[in-house]
């Protein structure tokens, strides 16, 4: 997949809520150049791409897809977690680098909220890593409203807590 040299703004961004074959390669690229993934949780990425191609609403997966100019700057996958009402895990949000720090991540965030709000969702959770490196991440989802819910100690692995956040839609 080319990628452009010069991002756009935010305004340049069109969403889109179906996934399309092209969208699994897309998302290994985006997860990949973070550098925060390893190669197993890469592979999850792109198995739930995978998964939604192939069950359709039964996958449970959802995605938001922000393409500029045809090319995927970022997305979001969430799903309604089982055995609750209006439950809902945001499993991935990641943003292609080169369009990072231009709002997108934001605008990306208010568009899955909003799709989840409107299947009925209450609550929106997403789990993350304690470690330093995603100081950043953690700062994000507090700019856009979370709250730490919980943390579980030496959860992924020793020093590395999951640390839980949640939005009251």
């Amino acid at each position: 997949m080319a990628r452009s040299e010069n991002p756009s703004s935010s305004d340049d961004i069109v969403f889109r809520f179906e996934a399309k074959p092209s969208d699994a390669q897309a998302v290994r690229e985006i997860i990949a150049t973070t550098g925060f993934f390893r190669q197993d949780e890469i592979e999850i990425a792109v198995e739930l791409v995978d998964e939604r191609l192939s069950k359709g609403d039964a996958s449970g997966y959802h995605f938001v897809f922000a393409e500029n100019d045809g090319e995927v700057a970022g997305y979001a996958c969430y799903g309604p977690i089982p055995c609750t009402i209006g439950s809902f895990d945001l499993y991935w949000i990641a943003v292609d680098p080169k369009f990072q720090r231009h709002g997108l991540g934001q605008t990306l965030m208010q568009a899955a909220e909003s799709a989840i709000r409107d299947s009925g969702g209450r609550h929106i959770y997403i789990d993350t890593s304690g470690r330093p490196q995603y100081e950043p991440t953690r700062s994000f989802y507090k700019r856009c409203g979370y709250e730490i819910a919980t943390t579980l100690d030496d959860f992924y692995e020793t020093g590395d807590d999951k640390v839980v956040w949640r939005k009251i839609l």
